[in-house]
Parts: C-alpha cells; structure tokens; sequence
C-alpha cells in the first residue's frame, strides 16, 4: 500500500538552540557520546521540542523492517517513514476521542456489544456482557490473552493469532475471561483492534482514511501508511508509519491538550480522561485510554548535592523495538525516539537511556 500524501503542506517546526531552551549546549555532545561508548545502539532518530519547537533533530543509519519485511541498512532522515507499531494503540486512542465528538462511536460508558451486534451469541456469558466501551479503552477487558510472554515472531502470540483468524474480531470477543473486567490491565492488541473496528464502522471511513482527515492533514501531516490485512483492514495495533517529525506532533497536540495552532483537533475532555490512570500496569506505570502514565526520575548535575534528583510526570506511547513518545507537561517537553531493536529482550533499553542520560539530563 503507498503511502497517503498530505493534502496540506507540512508545518515546517521552528528550531531554538538548546540554550534558549533551558538546556545544557552539549546536548547533542551527550547523544554522540552514548553513541559512541555503545550504550545505545541502532537508533534511527531521536527528536526533542520544547516550548513548541525543535531543540534537537537527529537521524542516523541503521537495519530496519517494515512490520516483518526486511528494509536493510536504512539512511534515516526527515522523510523517511518509520514503523511505529504500538505506539499505533495511542493514536487510535486519539481518534476514538475525535469520531466520539462527532457522535460516530459509543462513549466509553456504553455496553460493547452494542457496537458488535454479529456477535451478540458470545454475550451470553455473564463476565463478557458486562464489557463497556472502557473496558477497552484501558484493555481491562480481563481476557486471556499473552502478547509479552511470547515473541512476534511465535504463532501462539495473541496478537499474531488474531491476525491470522478468519474473523479477528470473534477472535478477540471469544477469548476466555480469565479477570473480573475492570479489574487488571492485560496488554492487548486486541482491544485496540476492536477500538479501529467500532471508529470505522462508525464514521464509514477506512481508519487511515478518518485518521488523514480529522487528525493528521490538520496537523500539517506529511506521508502516512496504515498497513493492512489482506481484506484491507489496518492493523490498528501496530501497523501505522509515519515521519518523525510527525510523530512528535502528535505529542506536541497531547501536551497542548488537543489543541495546536489556534486548532482544536482533540477535545480539551477526551485528552484529559485519556490521561487519566485508571489501572496499574506494574509497579511504576499506570494506563489511560491507550496511553502509559508515569514518572521519570532523572539526575541534575547541577543542582546541590542535596537536591539532584528530579521526578517528572510523563504521558507515553510505546512500540517494539524501542519506538517511543514521551510528553512532560511540568517541563513543556515532548522526545521521540525511532529505532530498530525489534523483538528484543532489551529493545527498551537504548531509548531510555537517549531519554535519561541525554535529554532530562541537560534539562538545567
């Protein structure tokens, strides 16, 4: 499937320097040396705004895939279009907000089988009749379901059996209750899957298509590719690509609460609720409406020995292979980092530490 043009231009993002940013001036020096002494290892970009512009912006070499296909070595740069894969779950999350202002799908209080009426017979069991909307949302749909124990590349994988299911969405409904929903997050495709399904039955849209129209054409988007099944459904869990710097936009619109260039895109409600934790995830993060809630500690140089620690709020979207969106309201920040350590055990590792020990440490 070819990439979906822009029908606007791309809004060009101002540049400032680290300084007149609140920085340290080696910030870029701090990427190079991570770099370097092989602490971080096939990044492919690694973008930071704060204040609405771009403080640093940089692209590197590096093998890359196309959701399972092979791209080689790959000279990353502005126009080059990236696999997201989960990091897909929080855009769909946003479009959700988006078709629910425009009356297209149910609110999160709503029963969900009403928006899946072919399957009414699996409601039949008392725990699934009592999923709402919410339940999917913040994937506490209680069901068995085992994407993080198993690799992508293991048919068993839940999400990999669902794409394979002649009808994913039965698949999905039909699995096992296992949790008292509401209860427990249990990390699913799956739901997000439903999530697409209910956006475009409800507008009568591709979810590509409703996505270029409300979401990404007003943000001044430039290429995008949903990657689909071969009936032509997109995988919403994990199939969307775009360019950097577009990724970062979508952050920009979270930290300004849906609103970007006088534009409102998201409503001011529907990013608050999404931002909201409403389960624990492990001992550190929490989960709203597709999004990951937390906060980062981070060390300062150069404040007293006393003090040198910090803790910042933060509202993420996360992929495989180290693919990540971070907004910090407290600090007017957003970081996106691109990479290609898929199905790794440590494909966490070199992004955070682009986070830790470049960026929220040169914040002065």
């Amino acid at each position: 499937m070819a990439p979906l043009k822009s029908s606007a231009q791309s809004a060009a993002w101002q540049m400032q320097s680290p300084q007149s940013a609140g920085f340290a001036p080696d910030l870029s020096s701090r990427l190079d040396a991570l770099i370097a002494e092989k602490r971080v290892w096939n990044v492919h970009s690694v973008l930071v705004a704060r204040g609405g512009q771009l403080v640093l912006e940089r692209y590197f070499n590096g093998t890359d895939w196309r959701r399972g296909q092979t791209l080689g070595t790959v000279n990353f740069g502005p126009e080059t279009l990236h696999d997201l894969r989960s990091v897909s779950k929080s855009i769909v999350g946003l479009l959700y907000g988006i078709a629910l202002d425009q009356r297209q799908v149910p609110p999160p209080e709503a029963p969900l089988f009403e928006a899946f009426p072919a399957y009414a017979d699996l409601a039949a069991e008392p725990a699934r009749a009592k999923w709402t909307v919410q339940h999917v949302l913040t994937m506490t749909m209680g069901t068995d379901w085992d994407e993080l124990s198993v690799p992508y590349t293991d048919p068993t994988n839940s999400e990999i059996e669902m794409d394979r299911a002649p009808d994913r969405y039965r698949y999905v409904l039909g699995r096992p209750v296992v949790f008292e929903p509401g209860k427990r997050w249990v990390y699913s495709g799956g739901a997000t899957a439903l999530l697409g399904r209910m956006i475009a039955q409800g507008t009568g849209r591709s979810l590509h298509a409703f996505a270029r129209e409300t979401l990404f054409d007003p943000l001044g988007m430039g290429p995008s590719e949903w990657l689909t099944d071969e009936q032509g459904n997109e995988f919403a869990a994990s199939g969307l690509r775009l360019q950097p710097r577009d990724l970062l936009k979508v952050g920009q619109l979270v930290l300004q609460h849906g609103e970007i260039g006088g534009r409102r895109i998201v409503s001011g409600e529907w990013i608050r609720r999404s931002m909201t934790p409403y389960v624990s995830c492990d001992e550190v993060r929490r989960y709203g409406y597709q999004w990951y809630l937390g906060d980062m500690a981070s060390t300062v140089p150069s404040a007293p020995r006393w003090n040198r620690n910090r803790l910042e709020h933060y509202q993420g979207a996360y992929g495989n292979g180290g693919q990540r969106l971070w907004v910090f309201p407290g600090l007017d920040l957003v970081v996106a980092v691109t990479a290609g350590n898929y199905d790794t055990t440590d494909q966490w590792v070199p992004s955070l530490r682009v986070l830790r020990e470049a960026v929220l440490s040169s914040v002065l």
